[in-house]
Order: C-alpha cells, then structure tokens, then sequence
C-alpha cells in the first residue's frame, strides 16, 4: 500500500515541472527508473545526466542544442562541407515563402527535439493546417516540455529548412549517434528506419553489437547493419565536437559515404531510460567524470579548456 502511494505521489510530483530543478530532477528520476536519485553523489548514467542538468550551466550548451546557431559551431570546428544545406531559418510560419523551396525538404524546430516535418511533395501541402502546427512547435518549451533539459531553456524558438537527405536505396536515414566522454567516443547508438519501424542498437567502434539497450527487444536491432566506410572519420569529427565537456552525444548521417552532421545533445532520452541489463547503467555511468562544485558553488557556468 506504501509503495503504491509513494509511487503515485511521485508521479504526480512529477508534472510539477515548475518546482525548483534540485527537487524536481528527484520526481523524474524516480518516476521513471524506480531508483532514487542522489545528487551528491551520482554514480549511474541517467543520475549523472540528472545531474548535468541541474548543475552544469556554461551558455556554450544553449548554442550547441540549437540546431541553427550549432552550425557556426560545427563550421569552425570541422568545417562547412558537414553541414546539410539549409534553405531558410524563421521566427515565424508566415515568413515561409514556400515558392523559393524545392519540391521535397524538411522543415525542424531549432530549439526542440522531435520537432520535424518532411515535405516529399509542396504541391500537396495543407499550408494552413502547417501553419497552425508551427506555431504550436514554437509555442513550446524544451526545458518544460520534458525534464528541465537546461540548454534548451533558453533557446529562441525558430524554424529552419534543410534539404531533404536520404540514403543511398532508400529513403530512411541511419542515424550514427557517438556517445562521448571527455573528448573520446566509446560508443555509438544507431537508429534506423525512424518513419515506419524505428529500431535502435549500440554498437563499439569496430561495429560490432553491443549487449545493452535501453527499448523493448522488438524496438531493438537485430538483423545485420553494414558498417559505414566512413565509420573512422565520423569518430573522430564526433570527438572535436565534443570537445572536453564531460558527456555529449554527437550525431552524424552517412550519405553515400560523406558525413553529414546531425545534432549535439546532452540529455539522450532526458535520462529517464535505463540500460538493460541493469549493471550497464553503472558501467556506462562511469565514464563520465563529472566536474567538481567549488566551495559555495551552485553551478558551473564557465569551461577552462576553451
């Protein structure tokens, strides 16, 4: 009985996403992985992305999860020839001018995930229907709209349009997403077939399976996937992206062989989905060294390898 009122408080606690993010990142924590969260101390993956959360705050993140402005990022770093062409970026549906777009592009949201929209044919394109759901895009917020993600608090809600990518036979992506710590990719997740049947597996970086997921057996990957000739060269672009921040996943296409970049993100299912089986969830918690609050620190908003 105990139990089940604890386990219903929690999930009512955890809708009140206004609460102060030292106490509200507790409610989710538990909601989702049944485990209790200690701040202090966190020593699984999802804890320490919890903590992430709650205390590290350098402005660089907000950049770096808009995915407009992480271009210039991305530009200076790497280089330009990674970036997808864009064909426009706008604050508002009505700045759209769909004559001056092909036929066939994707149209995101910069300051949210999940927020995607792709158009194969403009000439069937309800405009009105579009316009009234770009506008509920940019009326959300990332930072409410899931678990006090704090790099998207403040990033300004806009829409940017980007050509339209696919892969070599086909016409879902593979996404290649590199989970890095500290400047080094251990890892990497991918996804395929994201539209009709999304599976997902991890893989190490000579391509072979890994024994862990975070879905059901039936989300998860289980055929054989071909490993991208440019796997190499997409480690070590991840790697210069990530720079020394203590974790952040890097994502990348492989298009005909060429790396195109996706997204950075520092919240991978906003640490709610545990590694099955369990003992992974420290394993992988481990290669994350976070940094060290100072004395009467209560965050850390500056990076010293910049």
């Amino acid at each position: 009985m105990l139990k089940n009122i604890r386990r219903f408080s929690i999930q009512m606690l955890r809708k009140l996403k206004f609460l102060p993010p030292k106490i509200y990142a507790n409610f989710l924590y538990e909601h989702y992985t049944g485990k209790k969260l200690n701040l202090n101390n966190p020593l699984e993956f999802n804890e320490k992305i919890q903590w992430y959360k709650v205390f590290y705050h350098p402005n660089l993140l907000t950049q770096l999860v808009d995915k407009y402005a992480v271009r210039e990022y991305v530009e200076t770093k790497i280089g330009s020839q990674y970036l997808n062409e864009i064909y426009g970026v706008y604050n508002s549906p009505e700045e759209i001018n769909y004559e001056e777009l092909p036929d066939k592009f994707i149209i995101k949201a910069t300051h949210a995930s999940s927020y995607n929209l792709i158009i194969r044919d403009k000439d069937k394109l309800d405009k009105v229907k579009t316009t009234k759901l770009f506008k509920k895009w940019l009326s959300k917020s990332q930072y409410y709209r899931t678990g006090q993600e704090w790099a998207y608090k403040n990033v300004q809600p806009r829409l940017i349009a980007e050509k339209l990518l696919k892969d070599e036979g086909g016409i879902s992506l593979i996404d290649y997403k590199f989970y890095c710590f500290n400047g080094e990719a251990k890892f990497l997740e991918v996804h395929l077939d994201r539209e009709q049947n999304h599976k997902r597996g991890f893989y190490d970086l000579d391509f072979k399976p890994l024994p862990f997921r975070y879905v059901k057996i039936e989300k998860s990957i289980t055929s054989k996937v071909n490993k991208p000739s440019n796997l190499d060269e997409m480690k070590a672009l991840s790697e210069v992206l990530a720079g020394n921040f203590p974790f952040v996943r890097v994502d990348f296409y492989s298009i005909e062989g060429k790396a195109i970049f996706g997204e950075m993100t520092f919240y991978p299912s906003d640490g709610r989905k545990d590694f099955i089986p369990d003992e992974y969830n420290k394993i992988i918690g481990d290669y994350i060294v976070l940094p060290k609050l100072k004395n009467g620190q209560k965050e850390i908003t500056k990076l010293d390898w910049l």
